[in-house]
């Protein structure tokens, strides 16, 4: 098989089952999609809803949240991972956005990243999510699951792989390309013990065919 013929197939797979192609964080608009994915950082999702309803009830605006204390905000965020680091970035992102963006979150992977708690990977998904840019996240889930089913060939970093997968998936798909291998690799393509006899795409797989 060809990786053209491999990306097609794969790609096509999710078409038809009509994947899902939207984040299971909770949010409401552009801010609280970005506060939310800022708390996702080596936490899960579940964990994050459980704690960003509230938090954004009470700072719904980079305004709001700019002029809250970080003591304020890590009362609401105690609960997931690194919450003192998080806190301090979530003041800082509103506090920036507020000065440099009139508090409109911007559409630009260059201008998200120069927010603070805001790198690379969490630009790529608002500009996808909210902006439908052609921007590739690659998290542990999408860098495992390209490398495993063979949409990349042992990529070292998440650059090297989200400019590969960029390079080789249609433009219009990207941005849901980005949460179909995100949640394959949640649910099926799991780190330890992939569930390959569940995978609507093992015949496909670089991994299936040399271990079946």
């Amino acid at each position: 098989m060809t990786l053209k013929e491999r990306y097609n197939n794969v790609l096509q797979y999710f078409v038809d089952i009509n994947a899902n192609d939207k984040p299971e964080l909770i949010y409401r608009d552009e801010f609280s999609l970005l506060v939310a994915v800022i708390l996702s950082a080596q936490c899960t999702d579940k964990r994050v809803n459980m704690v960003t309803p509230a938090l954004i009830d009470a700072y719904p605006t980079a305004e709001a949240m700019a002029k809250a204390s970080v003591d304020d905000i890590l009362n609401y965020i105690k609960s997931v991972s690194y919450p003192n680091a998080k806190a301090r970035h979530l003041q800082g992102m509103a506090q920036a956005l507020v000065e440099h963006f009139n508090g409109i979150v911007p559409s630009t992977t260059e201008e998200l990243t120069t927010l603070p708690g805001v790198g690379r990977k969490t630009a790529n998904v608002i500009t996808a999510v909210c902006f439908g840019q052609p921007t590739m996240a690659v998290d542990t889930h999408v860098f495992r699951v390209a490398n495993r089913i063979g949409l990349t060939n042992n990529s070292r970093t998440p650059l090297e792989t989200e400019r590969t997968l960029i390079r080789h998936i249609p433009e219009e798909l990207v941005p849901r390309a980005h949460h179909w291998l995100i949640l394959h690799g949640r649910y099926v393509c799991t780190a330890r013990t992939p569930k390959c006899s569940e995978c609507g795409i093992k015949q496909f797989c670089k991994y299936y065919s040399k271990n079946s």
